[in-house]
């Protein structure tokens, strides 16, 4: 992405916030906002209207919230990422949203500079999920009342995987980098980008995010 402008859609119900990320993107040189939406609603007919780069989603919104609004825009299969805003650094719908397959979140008190890289790394198709927040998410996840159900779901999809992608798999889901698993594991990091591939597709996963809530729910990693 660095070699063109990185387009953003804010979807968010409350002015202030539009209004105010929209000046600090737009004072990056190599982001624009691209336009707003008041609602889960709008945001989907933007997505389509304006093909962004990069959706900041706000959860709870009205007419449609932005967890079905986010699964809405990932089923269209179009090349824009979500990336979740919640006030606080565990909304109890987050999980939830990243099922959905946003690419991350990110906490509305960030500063401009996290907000602004927090673009930057979901447009370039990483993950944005923090290891101080991983283990928050996995404890939140095993208080669904379906997750039994998804981890004995989640157990017998990863049996395809080879015991080096397994391992790939849950570094991944500790928050760690391609360039850091390279170097836990020793060998190159394009080795790495292929296992991530083949994770990807063998599981049937859009993204590293994704990734991660599947090692979660197949109790890969578990809390500690």
């Amino acid at each position: 992405m660095s070699d063109r402008t990185i387009r953003v859609l804010i979807a968010d119900d409350q002015m202030m916030v539009r209004e105010g990320f929209s000046v600090l993107l737009n004072a990056m040189p190599d982001i624009e906002v691209a336009g707003e939406a008041v609602n889960g609603r709008e945001a989907v007919a933007k997505v389509r209207e304006l093909a962004p780069d990069v959706v900041l989603m706000d959860i709870r919104m009205p007419e449609l919230n932005g967890i079905e609004a986010t699964r809405e825009i990932v089923a269209a299969d179009g090349t824009s990422k979500v990336l979740v805003l919640t006030t606080f650094d565990l909304d109890e719908y987050v999980y939830q949203a990243l099922r959905a397959g946003a690419s991350g979140f990110l906490l509305k008190d960030a500063s401009a500079r996290q907000l602004a890289d927090g673009v930057r790394v979901v447009a370039a198709g990483e993950a944005l999920l923090a290891p101080s927040i991983t283990k928050r998410l996995i404890t939140e996840f095993s208080k669904l009342s379906d997750a039994p159900r998804l981890m004995s779901s989640a157990q017998a999809a990863y049996g395809d995987l080879t015991e080096r992608e397994t391992e790939v798999l849950v570094l991944i889901a500790q928050g760690l980098s391609n360039s850091e698993i390279a170097e836990r594991l020793v060998v190159a990091e394009s080795t790495i980008k292929t296992h991530v591939s083949r994770i990807l597709v063998k599981l049937g996963l859009r993204d590293r995010t994704q990734a991660a809530v599947f090692a979660y729910e197949a109790r890969l990693v578990t809390p500690g």
